[in-house]
């Protein structure tokens, strides 16, 4: 009997990770037979817990979200994977975000909402119309704000955005539904697993939809960024994001993450990173990956 694969996420129970991760459990189980290993999900406290216990092999892969549509990159992801030399992305997954607003008490009687900062983000129109006398608090995850919620009594006043999960979970009540500011809120996940790994074969992927690029430039030097794009333009590869993060060496040096299509072709490809490296500090390929979109 194949031994079960460990993968780790952003904890505890009910939180949006976990509800993408069960579902990435499912469309595995399904595309790989019933000879595939089973997968445990393992819940962590924060981000950099789940990466660090990827890294250390306590799990065996981690699955964590790397940007929002609204609120854009979750900082702590890009940082880890910007500087270790051992992990390697083997999927993403964009999972719709539905944020519902619940509490043990009516709607009238809220004078407090928990939830992560993110969700308090895509939620803030909704908040300032609905809620402008309440105290917004700040925790961990939307399943601590859930957990809060349900821990208080009714006249505490207390409400938490969290995900239905987390309400029915915790024995809340929901007082509205999908209270995003933008219906289209959505969440790039990756799956990253240890570089040296075999199972998930994250260097290599024979269905491969995008690759991640990690390098830092000569900020001193004129057109250094132009330099490196126009490698990818010549050669018809088209870069579907590209984010900046601080080398966390000294003032003004910067790190660039470039998520590239795989259309132009493998050969077109290791031709364009060659050409970048020579123009780069440094470069990491963080490997080719397969996209996957859920239904929510």
């Amino acid at each position: 009997m194949n031994k079960p694969h460990r993968m780790g996420f952003l904890g505890p129970a009910g939180t949006h990770s976990e509800a993408a991760a069960l579902w990435l459990r499912g469309e595995l189980r399904e595309s790989s037979g019933p000879d595939a290993p089973a997968r445990k999900l393992v819940p962590y406290p924060d981000i950099d817990d789940v990466l660090t216990a990827v890294e250390h092999g306590e799990i065996d892969s981690g699955f964590v979200p790397v940007e929002n549509s609204l609120e854009g990159a979750i900082r702590v992801t890009l940082d880890v994977l910007a500087h270790t030399d051992d992990l390697a992305v083997a999927r993403e997954v964009i999972w719709p975000v539905h944020n519902e607003l619940m509490a043990r008490c009516t709607a009238d009687a809220v004078r407090k909402v928990y939830s992560h900062a993110q969700p308090i983000s895509q939620c803030r129109a909704y908040l300032t119309e609905h809620f402008p006398q309440a105290e917004i608090v700040k925790v961990a995850s939307t399943a601590r704000a859930a957990k809060i919620a349900a821990a208080a009594k009714p006249e505490d006043g207390i409400a938490a955005i969290c995900t239905a999960r987390a309400g029915e979970l915790y024995g809340l009540t929901p007082l509205a539904h999908e209270i995003q500011d933008n219906m289209a809120n959505c969440t790039r996940f990756f799956e990253v697993a240890r570089r040296d790994t075999t199972s998930l074969n994250v260097e290599k992927n024979a269905h491969a939809d995008k690759v991640l690029i990690i390098c830092q430039l000569d900020g001193s030097r004129a057109g250094s960024l132009v330099d490196v794009l126009l490698e990818f333009s010549r050669r018809g590869i088209n870069m579907t994001r590209i984010e900046s993060r601080p080398a966390r060496t000294q003032l003004g040096d910067y790190i660039f993450f470039f998520d590239l299509d795989t259309d132009a072709g493998a050969a077109v490809m290791d031709e364009a990173l060659a050409a970048v490296r020579a123009k780069c500090s440094w470069l990491k390929n963080l490997g080719g990956f397969p996209v996957l979109t859920a239904n929510g």
